[in-house]
């Protein structure tokens, strides 16, 4: 498939989709492109291809090509190539094609190297033939596809030279004997020296639920804030036997703490609301860059909120998506973190979960850190110069995606801000539930908490932080949140 037969149709298909990253008409370079099934007159053929549309975006196209086709398929029209080799063919969607994506199924059974594709299995796990599939239709940055209840396969659409971390830390995890994770079961990636990672396939928990439906319809949701701490803190140990630490000296936590107040200073630009906070908030990140306290980083989760938590129908929690966050490089995604960066990210999550209940925050953002101390034997609210830091860091983030997606919810980080603004110095921590503490009445954070858009320095372009809780007094409903 040529770039002029193609081309044209992309121009226009992509910046309709919820994956692409750009914001105007791109131009298209293919890099690649494996046949997985030839052309034929009884069956569709399935074409992978990564296309390149500015300097900093590659994207994995899984496609289709028919010379009609079928209603049910109208969906996932692309478009009719009208020159080149394919010329009078429909070019479609494949990842909406059970057809399709059970070759793509057998290929990832039987593993081997395809034209510039490699497919990998783990061999302790069976997966069946001709699982039916179904198509996720709420994620952002990525497509997924659910074959017969077994399993769920990510398909990620912007991709990077290099392993993504999601499938290497899932694997170190794993490796482990940590039971938080659900292994990587199969997945493919390109031939190259430093492979881009395209898909990863992994156990799918049937009627599992995510701990953000869980507590927005929980009036008390204490004990499974504990259990998150527990397994959070399950996972940071087995990354951090399985993978290298390293310990921060004082200039690296300066970096760190420049990097913050770098975004800061953009944020205020675009955010006039944070104006009146910003050499209040300024201090928090000044308090990080002179404190002398050793402290050891890890590899992390690095985008931990309450949807990246799965809870199975027996009670078991699991963590999902390490691929950090889409929209930064991947050589920053797999540096070493304090895991109060993922801690940050966590309890931020429960502030917006909380809607107009501060009570309910603070109870589960103490359960959070008591989980987590017990089962560390480190607690994280003892620093709370570096937790106030992320909870600062995290708060403007939000506040950014806030004043440019939804407006009319600015409100919920702003509140945040204000509290923030308002504690000019570290408090002590302090254990009782719900009391006040430092990790009752602040949340640390860094950057995202999902998977969707932002802006300013260093910001993601694919974060939304996740929908407030809805309540009586909050305006905002479930319904009108999704």
């Amino acid at each position: 498939m040529t770039d002029a037969g193609l081309a044209p149709l992309l121009r226009t298909w992509l910046p309709r989709q919820r994956w692409y990253a750009g914001t105007t008409t791109p131009s298209i370079k293919t890099l690649s492109t494996t046949h997985l099934t030839p052309p034929s007159p009884t069956h569709p053929a399935l074409i992978q291809t990564l296309i390149k549309t500015d300097p900093h975006h590659t994207y994995q196209l899984l496609l289709g090509v028919r010379e009609t086709l079928p209603s049910h398929l109208a969906p996932a029209l692309i478009g009719h190539i009208t020159e080149g080799p394919l010329a009078g063919q429909t070019v479609y969607e494949a990842l909406l094609d059970p057809r399709l994506t059970n070759v793509l199924l057998e290929r990832l059974r039987h593993p081997g190297t395809l034209g510039n594709l490699r497919f990998t299995k783990d061999g302790s796990t069976t997966i069946p033939p001709a699982l039916p599939s179904r198509p996720l239709t709420t994620e952002q940055s990525n497509t997924s596809l659910i074959y017969g209840d077994k399993f769920i396969l990510k398909v990620f659409r912007q991709v990077t030279p290099g392993r993504n971390p999601d499938l290497e830390l899932q694997q170190s995890i794993s490796a482990e004997g940590c039971a938080h994770t659900l292994p990587p079961v199969a997945w493919f990636e390109t031939t190259h020296k430093d492979p881009h990672t395209l898909a990863i396939l992994q156990p799918y928990l049937k009627s599992s639920q995510d701990a953000w439906e869980l507590a927005l319809s929980s009036p008390d949701f204490t004990h499974e804030a504990h259990e998150l701490g527990r397994a959070t803190a399950d996972i940071h140990l087995s990354l951090a036997r399985a993978l290298p630490t390293v310990t921060l000296a004082r200039t690296h936590t300066a970096q760190l703490a420049q990097a913050m107040k770098n975004r800061l200073t953009e944020a205020t630009k675009s955010v006039p609301a944070l104006h009146p906070y910003a050499s209040a908030l300024h201090k928090a990140f000044d308090a990080l860059a002179s404190d002398t306290t050793p402290r050891t980083a890890q590899r992390v989760h690095g985008d931990l909120h309450l949807g990246q938590c799965l809870r199975s129908p027996e009670g078991t929690w699991s963590i999902i998506d390490f691929e950090g966050e889409p929209a930064r490089p991947l050589a920053e995604r797999r540096l070493p973190h304090p895991p109060a960066r993922d801690i940050a990210g966590m309890l931020r999550s429960f502030d917006y979960a909380s809607g107009t209940n501060p009570n309910w925050s603070a109870r589960c953002r103490d359960a959070y850190c008591e989980g987590y101390t017990r089962t560390t034997g480190h607690d994280p609210r003892t620093d709370p110069v570096l937790l106030r830091a992320y909870e600062t860091d995290k708060a403007i983030y939000e506040t950014v995606y806030e004043a440019q997606h939804r407006p009319d919810w600015l409100r919920i980080p702003m509140r945040a801000i204000a509290r923030l603004a308002g504690e000019t110095a570290p408090r002590p921590p302090t254990y009782e539930r719900g009391r006040g503490g430092v990790c009752a009445r602040s949340t640390p954070a860094q950057t995202p908490c999902t998977d969707e858009g932002g802006a300013g320095e260093g910001m993601a372009s694919t974060y939304t932080p996740p929908r407030p809780r809805p309540t009586t007094q909050d305006p905002t409903s479930r319904e009108a949140a999704q």
